[in-house]
């Protein structure tokens, strides 16, 4: 069974282990609250619900609201949704960032948060959403595309060294 959840105390340690399968695998940690330190659990939640109000968030950051699905009992995919763009992320980042634990790939769960994201986007006023990905990440792309996703512009990140994809999705 999936659900759709906001991060909370009982799933802390399947949250840390799917942190530590990004890790074992090499890759980044995606969405950016993923890097958050955790050792403190009650603190990080914390820090996730100032986020989301605005609250005690760096210069120039938006509010943004983190989720999971959770498969089973085990957190298998996390979202953060950024309620707002700012230039920086109308650049690279977008509104909605995920990701999805190694071992829980190719299941669907990128789409199912994806989708429950959207959901809350429209939640929180927005009407459109844009999301970006890298160009050799096709699985993400297939992704975006199945939830809405029009290609709106490819661009070379010096900083990435890699292409990025913008794509917008039009809420109903």
């Amino acid at each position: 069974m999936l659900t759709f959840e906001r991060p909370h105390a009982a799933l802390a340690d399947s949250y840390r282990s799917m942190i530590a399968e990004f890790r074992a695998a090499g890759e980044d940690l995606i969405p950016f609250p993923l890097a958050y330190e955790n050792e403190e659990f009650d603190t990080f939640l914390r820090r996730l619900d100032d986020d989301s109000q605005g609250r005690n968030i760096p210069a120039g950051w938006v509010p943004a609201s983190t989720f999971w699905l959770v498969a089973d009992g085990e957190v298998v995919a996390v979202s953060n949704l950024r309620h707002r763009l700012t230039d920086s992320l109308r650049h690279e980042g977008g509104n909605i960032g995920y990701g999805v634990r190694p071992s829980a790939r190719r299941r669907g769960h990128a789409t199912a948060i994806l989708r429950h994201t959207l959901e809350e986007a429209r939640a929180v006023g927005l009407d459109r959403v844009l999301v970006t990905c890298s160009k050799e990440n096709e699985p993400s792309a297939r992704t975006i595309l199945r939830c809405g996703g029009r290609l709106d512009s490819e661009e070379w990140i010096p900083e990435r060294e890699e292409i990025v994809q913008r794509y917008w999705i039009t809420l109903d």
